[in-house]
């Protein structure tokens, strides 16, 4: 049956868990050329520019025996040139599978509601589902489990941000988020999480009260792509969240440090952190590859 990945909640618990063991596997035979993907074409729609998600979705497709075909918003102009009806109609005649990266959440809904082929969301301003289940398989290397973990997450109440939170609605783990209350996450996606009890959810202006004994503190850019005119304000707004090493003093011991990059350096986090003996960013960078080919390999066999 054919499913998509839309955001963190598509998969149920069982199933993220599946993921989760099905991607640390999968990178343990790193570089190797499997056949899931064999005789596959995944088109990759960016209307966003990428590092991580280009590159770690090109690699993966790749690595499972498929081709990736890169698309930009020269080719595809989603309800602009020819409605998303058309384009996912006839995508879907040419490939087995699709992973977008956009700015409208409601355009990858309506390409994932008329396209016969499997729909990865690789990000919109809504959400971010990959990076986090990435996030997640990194919390469990490090930490052993995400179970009961304390993760408190800083800053801007971004896409990344409610991904978290549809992370919670599946897991068991206690959420912090530390921001303002002009930089809130989603309401709707914060309420569904927290009525949905699975964890427990926090929302808290102090961001040392944040931290405190956190076993995850993660954190991202202020202002997003295409929200660099709000660079400024949200800097100003921000600046008592940047992840230093003061602020670090009240974390657990033995916490990590996340970002899910690009990071700007000196503003959200510091060198001295991002780069120092807690940081797992770069651990994390490099799951989106393997927590991506477990995605795409599960929705291929569900689709077959």
């Amino acid at each position: 049956m054919k499913r998509d990945f839309l955001q963190v909640t598509d998969f149920n618990e069982s199933e993220v868990r599946e993921t989760f063991k099905l991607a640390l596997e999968l990178k343990k035979k790193k570089g190797q050329i499997l056949d899931v993907l064999r005789g596959k074409t995944v088109a990759c729609i960016f209307h966003k520019p990428s590092l991580r998600t280009r590159i770690s979705f090109e690699v993966g497709i790749s690595e499972l025996g498929g081709h990736s075909l890169y698309i930009t918003d020269n080719e595809i102009q989603l309800g602009v040139r020819e409605s998303i009806h058309d384009v996912a109609k006839v995508l879907s005649r040419y490939v087995g599978m699709i992973e977008i990266r956009t700015f409208s959440h409601a355009s990858v809904e309506e390409l994932a509601k008329y396209a016969d082929v499997p729909i990865i969301n690789g990000l919109t301003d809504l959400s971010h589902p990959c990076q986090i289940m990435a996030d997640i398989q990194t919390i469990i290397e490090h930490k052993g489990k995400i179970d009961g973990m304390k993760v408190a997450y800083l800053g801007d109440g971004n896409n990344v941000c409610n991904s978290w939170l549809e992370a919670a609605t599946v897991l068991p783990f206690d959420l912090r988020i530390g921001t303002r209350k002009e930089t809130m996450p989603d309401k709707q996606i914060l309420d569904k999480a927290i009525k949905a009890g699975r964890s427990k959810i926090s929302i808290m202006e102090d961001p040392h009260e944040a931290v405190r004994n956190a076993d995850v503190i993660y954190t991202d850019v202020w202002a997003s792509m295409g929200q660099k005119d709000q660079a400024k304000s949200k800097a100003d707004l921000l600046k008592e969240y940047q992840i230093n090493s003061h602020l670090l003093a009240g974390a657990n011991p033995s916490h990590i440090v996340m970002h899910c990059l690009p990071a700007e350096r000196g503003r959200e986090i510091t060198d001295e952190v991002i780069d120092g003996p807690h940081s797992v960013v770069f651990d994390e960078a490099e799951n989106r590859l393997h927590a991506q080919k477990a995605i795409m390999v599960k929705l291929t066999q569900w689709a077959s």
